[in-house]
C-alpha cells in the first residue's frame, strides 16, 4: 500500500513539474516573441511585426495584446493610404483581430482606442462618404472609453484630438481641448503598463499636438 502511495505521489509531482516546465518554456517564446516583434516595428519593418505578431496571436489565443498590436498596426498605417483596396483590406484584418481581441478581454479601453481610430482612419480617407457613417460612431466609443478608464492617458489624448478636430470641422474654437492634451501628458508621466507588452504609446504624439495646435503666444 505504501509502495502504491509513494508511486502515485511520484506521479503527480513528475506532472506538476512537467505542467511547470511547458508553462514556464511557453511563457518564454512569448516574451521572446513579443520583444523580437517590437524590435522589427521600432526599426521601421512595422509589416514584419505585424506579421509577427499574428503568429503570436494563433499561438496565445487567449492573450488579447497580439491581436491587439495587428489591429493597431494596420490602422495606423492606414493613414494616408490612398489606394482604397489597399486601406480596406488593412482595415478589414484590423477589424477582424479587434474582434478576436475583444472576445478575449471585453470593454479594454486600449481596444475601444483602436476602433475609434480605425473608424477614424475611414473618415481620413473620404470625410463626404464617412464622415456623416462613422463620426457618431467615433464620438461614442471615446465617451464608453472614458467612462471605463478616465485617467488612462491614451483615451484622454484620443478623445481629446477627436474633439479638436469636431470643432475645427465645425468652426469652433479648439483652445478648450488643449487643457485635455495638457491632462494627457501628465497623465503618461504617471502611467504604469500592467506588463513590459502592455500599452505605452502617445507621449510624443500628445506632445506634437499640443505644439502644433495650442501654441501660447
Amino acid at each position: 500500500m505504501l509502495t502504491i502511495k509513494y508511486f502515485l505521489m511520484k506521479q503527480i509531482i513528475f506532472i506538476c513539474t512537467l505542467l511547470f516546465s511547458t508553462l514556464t518554456i511557453a511563457q518564454g517564446n512569448f516574451e521572446k516573441g513579443m520583444t523580437k516583434a517590437f524590435d522589427l516595428w521600432k526599426n521601421n519593418q512595422p509589416w514584419e511585426a505585424a506579421n509577427l505578431f499574428e503568429r503570436i496571436a494563433q499561438a496565445e489565443p487567449d492573450n488579447w495584446l497580439p491581436s491587439y498590436y495587428v489591429a493597431q498596426i494596420n490602422v495606423v498605417y492606414s493613414f494616408g493610404e490612398k489606394d482604397e483596396a489597399k486601406l480596406t483590406a488593412q482595415l478589414q484584418k484590423a477589424r477582424d483581430f479587434l474582434n478576436d481581441a475583444t472576445a478575449i478581454s471585453k470593454e479594454n479601453p486600449e481596444l475601444l482606442v483602436v476602433e475609434a481610430q480605425l473608424y477614424t482612419a475611414w473618415i481620413a480617407f473620404d470625410g463626404q462618404k464617412y464622415g456623416m457613417t462613422y463620426a457618431g460612431k467615433v464620438a461614442e466609443i471615446y465617451q464608453r472609453a472614458a467612462a471605463i478608464a478616465p485617467n488612462n492617458p491614451r483615451v484622454v489624448l484620443g478623445k481629446a484630438e477627436w474633439d479638436m478636430g469636431s470643432a475645427q470641422f465645425w468652426g469652433k474654437p479648439t483652445e478648450p481641448y488643449c487643457k485635455d492634451i495638457e491632462h494627457a501628458i501628465e497623465l503618461f508621466a504617471s502611467f504604469e503598463p500592467e506588463t513590459p507588452f502592455h500599452p505605452r504609446g502617445g507621449l510624443e504624439r500628445a506632445q506634437q499636438v499640443l505644439a502644433e495646435s495650442c501654441k501660447k503666444e
